[in-house]
């Protein structure tokens, strides 16, 4: 699965605010390792989030986050495991395969399922990805994870 484009037609300018404002919450939590703006965090377009791979059995040697918000409140939250051995994404925007807001199916992201949520604030966002990620985690280290 390759990550979404950037496609302003579609989707509209970046939403500089958001994507600040989602870095700041994840910098300071504890399975993130490293925050950087694509291209700078002047004008950032895409946000790159490392997370912790010591928190993960040693089979997972990366896992990364990549986070696009739209003025729109159109997103992209691309979560990967050692460069797609294991992925999924959140994403909001128009598209022709499923309603506006839907979900990329992991291992692969191949398969994709329209996604229900209760809210599309940023931070609840925020928290619904890092419970999945809390989530795979614990399935990886039980032994239940692919």
């Amino acid at each position: 699965m390759s990550p979404p484009v950037d496609d302003h037609e579609t989707t509209g300018p970046p939403d500089r605010e958001t994507l600040r404002l989602l870095e700041r919450h994840l910098a300071s939590d504890s399975l993130v390792v490293k925050t950087a703006f694509d291209p700078d965090r002047f004008e950032p377009r895409l946000l790159r989030v490392a997370l912790d791979a010591d928190q993960y059995p040693a089979a997972v040697e990366t896992a990364r986050l990549d986070v696009r918000w739209f003025t729109t409140g159109d997103f992209s939250i691309h979560y990967v495991e050692d460069q797609g051995r294991w992925e999924c994404r959140w994403d909001r925007h128009p598209n022709g395969h499923n309603t506006r807001l839907y979900f990329h199916l992991p291992p692969n992201g191949a398969e994709i399922t329209d996604l229900s949520l209760s809210s599309l604030h940023p931070l609840d966002l925020y928290s619904t990805v890092l419970t999945a990620i809390e989530a795979r985690i614990e399935t990886l280290w039980d032994g239940t994870g692919q």
